[in-house]
């Protein structure tokens, strides 16, 4: 029989697990409250309850995966050669072998999809399956194609779906459980009494700066040709006023363009160039509020090596041209964004202040994260690296390295993009997370501020640029958050009236 060690569930998440037992779950919980705990709970019950079966954890990227193999290698009995992690850097062949041998498996999800598809494996004897990050199961996503795959096969199926962001919408939220075949929605926020005492504060602060002139100068001459290109769009039917048109309402508009071209509207193909125009204009101006002048000028070569009709075109145009030589110009003086120079300032204050504090650092573009690590490494007590994903050519192993020289101490500044933001969990815990720039999503602005706060206080630092699309983009993500927070609460009244009826 297996079993738990050196650890005792709390009461909420015995509840929780005793609904887990019986039903396919979401669970949506705060981060830091202890998702993991009842993935194990869940794992150790239905090994019990089926000897001879398997378990699988499909976990999104490989150092939450890693995380998972350490924390079942810690807090059960299960035989440690037994909790295999399962990734895509085995060879196939070798994959099939251990998979036979192992009771669970840690995995992403993409290599498990990958391997079911080349009939390489079979789910037939898995008794439990873990989705983590859940959120994430939407469309045609890797964890919703393993879970079809899951319920077509497994003999004993039930599943357990985790995530503390799961969408500001009913629709996202309805999509997951169909996609998961969950039953049952379990649920607990930061205001309910029984996870309260284990909610750690967050400090939250924005600090605002000011885009320089001779930035704000070349963002307004990228502004006046975006402008031009909308207005051009409203021929072909566009009707919303510029001043407020998204990139959202630009993506849906090409939709309907692509629509229109199915149905033999020729015309509609210039729509589709000037909207990818204005798509690549409107990143080039996010990349000069938000980022600097470096990032605008790799993008603008980038699109100048494009031979597509749509980048020829902007790069053909008058203003674009004259941006070029003053963007080089600049960047021999060395002007930089204000927020580089606002954030050196942060991490340099919080360091003299507390010399074994340790600091994550989240921006949005890899060659934002390359030039604040360059930035950073010459100034006296801060050492800063980089935590990349494999896109870059960073290896599971340098991964995991990085993480583990941070939690050492070897590095007391930890900068990446995305991939920090699900499910991280620093040793010792992280004291401050800075936000280099804003998302406009709510999932991603939750993911960051859990990476700090889980077993102790922390600070949150955002930085803004005034007047730009980081501005936006705050109150964007924050509406969101509130909407989530405000359905997920609907969801929990709705479960409750159920419950008493």
């Amino acid at each position: 029989m297996h079993s738990l060690v050196n650890i005792t569930p709390r009461e909420y998440q015995e509840k929780i697990f005793e609904t887990c037992k019986d039903k396919n779950t979401l669970v949506i919980l705060p981060t830091g409250i202890g998702k993991t705990l009842l993935s194990i709970l869940l794992t150790v019950h239905r090994l019990n309850q089926f000897p001879n079966s398997k378990a699988m954890i499909c976990s999104p990227t490989k150092p939450l995966c890693n995380q998972h193999l350490k924390t079942f290698m810690e807090k059960t009995t299960i035989e440690k050669d037994k909790i295999i992690l399962y990734t895509g850097m085995i060879k196939p062949e070798e994959r099939e072998k251990i998979f036979q041998k192992a009771t669970v498996i840690i995995a992403t999800p993409q290599t498990i999809e990958k391997d079911l598809e080349n009939n390489r494996i079979s789910l037939k004897n898995f008794s439990v399956l873990t989705i983590d990050e859940a959120h994430r199961s939407r469309m045609d996503y890797a964890n919703t194609a393993v879970a079809k795959y899951y319920f077509s096969q497994a003999e004993n199926p039930r599943l357990l779906a985790l995530t503390a962001s799961p969408g500001a919408s009913k629709e996202k939220i309805d999509e997951i459980m169909k996609n998961l075949s969950i039953e049952v929605v379990e649920i607990r926020t930061e205001k309910d009494e029984a996870i309260k005492e284990y909610v750690q504060e967050k400090k939250i602060t924005w600090i605002e700066v000011e885009l320089p002139k001779e930035l704000n100068d070349l963002a307004k001459k990228i502004e006046n040709v975006y402008k031009e290109k909308i207005k051009k769009l409203r021929n072909f039917g566009i009707t919303k006023p510029s001043s407020i048109i998204s990139k959202k309402d630009l993506i849906m508009f090409q939709s309907l363009m692509q629509r229109e071209i199915r149905r033999g509207n020729n015309s509609a193909f210039a729509a589709i160039s000037l909207i990818a125009q204005c798509l690549k204009l409107s990143h080039a101006i996010e990349l000069l509020e938000t980022q600097g002048l470096k990032q605008f000028d790799e993008f603008m070569l980038k699109l100048s090596q494009e031979k597509t009709k749509a980048a020829k075109s902007i790069m053909s145009d008058k203003e674009i041209q004259e941006t070029l030589p003053v963007t080089l110009s600049l960047i021999e003086r060395n002007v930089l964004h204000p927020k580089l120079i606002e954030l050196k300032s942060i991490v340099r204050n919080l360091i003299q202040e507390n010399k074994d504090i340790k600091i994550m650092v989240f921006a949005n573009y890899r060659n934002t994260v390359k030039e604040i690590v360059s930035f950073l490494k010459d100034i006296p007590g801060i050492n800063p690296v980089k935590l990349l994903g494999q896109k870059e050519g960073i290896t599971q192993k340098k991964q995991l390295q990085t993480i583990n020289d941070f939690e050492q101490g070897k590095y007391n500044v930890l900068i990446g993009t995305s991939i920090m933001e699900e499910g991280i969990d620093i040793l010792g815990g992280a004291e401050t997370a800075i936000f280099y720039d804003a998302v406009p999503s709510e999932i991603r602005r939750i993911q960051r501020s859990g990476r700090v706060g889980r077993t102790k206080s922390g600070s949150i630092i955002c930085l803004i640029t005034k007047d730009t699309r980081d501005e936006a983009y705050r109150w964007v993500s924050y509406r969101k958050e509130k909407k989530m927070h405000d359905l997920i609460k609907n969801i929990q009244d709705e479960g409750k009236k159920l419950s008493e009826f």
